[in-house]
Order: structure tokens, then sequence, then C-alpha cells
């Protein structure tokens, strides 16, 4: 008897082959037509990653960290305001926030209030546009944060380890705060989130990063957070994005891949090949490697972090960045990049008034290829091709 072991890239490529063979689509359009790994998903959320599928190929969404709670210079929780918004008249198209910190105090990692950023989460929403969380967890043996990596603490939290009850009772948490996101008064519908746990897994800095844990513990979290949240909690408003640092190859992007029945978004996070002394070349290299293996598994690809500290090129906006994103016809097919918040005048990843960049942001921003959130389609609804 023999027995014929397909790869789970094949396998994916092989159902959408067979996909558009049966039901007569074009590839592209078999693509499109794989739903999000929650079968039970939300209307709101299926469309959400339908329409990002359909804007990818010729739009990206612009998107920044913390962008409403603060800025250089200024703090205000009860205004919609961003540095971007300030410099280019627009508002960024993708929010990110932070659940590091919730059920300990009321403020996240970054000092922002729990019951504010539910607020804003749910402003967005009803403005059309994309919210994503991460979630710096901080470390469930010693009690650090998510860069004390002593412990081994992967090992310790999966089913059976001695602190799982701890990450249970922290996904409970989560499960709360996402289920308080409901929009809407007579007909309320669960706001759609784009949940990016345990990323830049590829490098050390993290107590989930590669020297921590196997490969075989990384998937195993992974397996067991979605299926918890997602069969246990019957959170069915959440999409999930696996986004590693930057990698050499496609083999070391898959070596910790959870599978293509756990996963939505094929992301990256990349800062190096953007700072002084990096290759944009590199950069769109990398972009290329996550596009096809989403092309193949019928996902979506993000540059779900990046930006150049302090931003201290004039023309950087126009000459590194956009060039990054729209020179390469596969690179290219980004649904979103997400630069990193604006804190001070020496930590910040956009622009504010007066700054050095602020006027090549600005024809930036101009840039059809580019979306921010007042050019946003009804990401919500299901726009038909």
């Amino acid at each position: 008897m023999i027995t014929i072991r397909i790869r789970a890239a094949a396998a994916a490529t092989l159902f959408l082959v067979l996909l558009s063979l049966v039901s007569g689509l074009t590839a592209q359009e078999a693509a499109l037509a794989v739903g999000p790994i929650d079968q039970k998903a939300t209307r709101q959320t299926t469309a959400l990653l339908a329409n990002l599928k359909q804007i990818a190929p010729g739009q990206t969404l612009f998107g920044q960290q913390d962008a409403l709670a603060y800025g250089v210079n200024w703090r205000d929780y009860y205004a919609w305001r961003s540095d971007v918004k300030d410099v280019s008249g627009m508002s960024p198209a993708l929010f990110g926030w932070d659940i590091s910190k919730l059920g300990q105090r009321d403020i996240n990692i970054d000092t922002i209030p729990f019951v504010r950023m539910k607020e804003w989460m749910k402003e967005v929403y009803q403005r059309g546009g994309v919210n994503t969380v991460s979630w710096h967890a901080d470390n469930f043996v010693t009690g650090g944060s998510s860069w004390d990596t002593e412990g081994r603490v992967v090992a310790t939290i999966l089913p059976g380890g001695k602190y799982h009850a701890d990450y249970v009772a922290k996904l409970d948490l989560f499960a709360d705060f996402v289920r308080d996101l409901r929009h809407g008064f007579l007909f309320r519908k669960d706001v759609p989130i784009i949940f990016r746990p345990f990323h830049e897994h590829s490098g050390n800095w993290f107590w989930w990063g590669k020297a921590h844990c196997t490969p075989e513990e990384y998937k195993a979290l992974w397996h067991f957070t979605v299926k918890y949240l997602r069969d246990e909690k019957k959170l069915h408003n959440l999409l999930y994005a696996y986004s590693p640092d930057i990698v050499e190859s496609r083999e070391e992007y898959l070596e910790r891949y959870p599978g293509d029945d756990y996963v939505d978004i094929i992301g990256i996070d990349n800062y190096q090949d953007f700072r002084a002394g990096g290759k944009i070349d590199d950069a769109i290299q990398r972009l290329r490697m996550i596009v096809e293996i989403a092309d193949e598994k019928g996902k979506v690809a993000a540059l779900t972090e990046t930006g150049l500290e302090g931003v201290p090129e004039a023309d950087w906006w126009t000459k590194k960045f956009l060039y990054a994103l729209t020179s390469d016809p596969v690179a290219s097919r980004i649904a979103w990049a997400m630069v990193w918040r604006n804190s001070t005048a020496t930590h910040h990843y956009a622009p504010y008034p007066d700054q050095v960049s602020a006027a090549d942001f600005k024809k930036f921003s101009a840039v059809p290829e580019i979306l921010f959130l007042e050019e946003l389609p009804k990401v919500y609804r299901r726009n038909r091709p």
C-alpha cells in the first residue's frame, strides 16, 4: 500500500485548482471564494475578508498603530484626531491596537485606557475602517513583559502545562473585551477584528520566539488559541493573522505556520529593510514571497508592521515606502501596510505637522494605489466583482 503525503501548501493549491475546474471560476476568483477559517464567521467578518482580497490586487490600505490615542505633542481621548489626518487631511484606513495588560490594569502597554480603546474601535467600524489587534502578552512564568524570555513559557501554557489555566483566564478576558465591541441599537453587530497574536516569532526577543519554543509547541499554542476563542467562546468576528518578522526563505516562513485551517492573513513584520543600511529591494522580495504564499492558499497578504523610526528622510514616503508597495506587480498585491505608533518627537513612524517628511507624506497620500479611510469602499458589505 502506497501512502501519498501532500504538503499543506500543495494541498491548498490543489484545492484552488479543483475549485476553479469544478466551478468554472478563474484561479483568482477561486481564491476569492475561500472564506474565513471560521465557518460561522459573521456576515460582516466574511465580507471584510472578501473585500480585502478584492482590493489587494490594485490598492493597499494604509494603517497605523494607536493613531487615534495620541500623537507627537498631543493626547486627546475625546476627539477623532491623528497625526496622519493633521498632515494629509485623511485618516488611516486600518487602526492597530494592543491588549497587553488587559485584566491587570485600566490601561494597556501604551497607556491607552481599555474603555476608550473599545469606543475608538467601535467608531472605526462605524466609519468603515478596519481594526487589528496585537498582544504583547506578559510572561506567564515570571510575570515579566513579553521581552522576558525566561521559563520556556509556551510549554507551560499548553494544555497540561503548569500555567495553562492562567492562559485560559487571559483568553477569557480577551473574549469579554471582544464581546463588548458591539455596535448598533436595535440590530447590534459584532465589530470584526483582525487578531494578530504571537507575532515576530521568527526572532528571539519575545518569549514565544523561535529560540524559546519548538515549532510543534508554537503551532500547538496557535491551534489551542484559535479553537478556544472560536469554538469554546463562540467568537465569530475574528480573522487570524500570522506575522513572523523578516525571514530569508519560504521554508523559514512556513516552519511554524499553524496550517491553512488556522490562518486567514499571511503577514510579515519588516522594519529592518526600511532602516538606514536596509535594502528596499529585499523588502520587495519578502513581499513577493508572502503574496505568492497567500495566492497558493487563498489567503490575504499584508505588511502587518513596518516603518522607519523618526522618518528622518524628507522623501522617504515616495522614494522608498511607495516604491516598495507599488513597483513590483506581485509584491504590490498586499492588502495593507501598517506603520507603528507616534509617541514623541524621537519615537514616531508617521509624520506630524512640520516634520521633515510631512510634505512628502501628502504626496504619498494622494497616490491612488494607497487607500485611506475616506477612500475605502464599504468593506463590511459583500461587493461582488
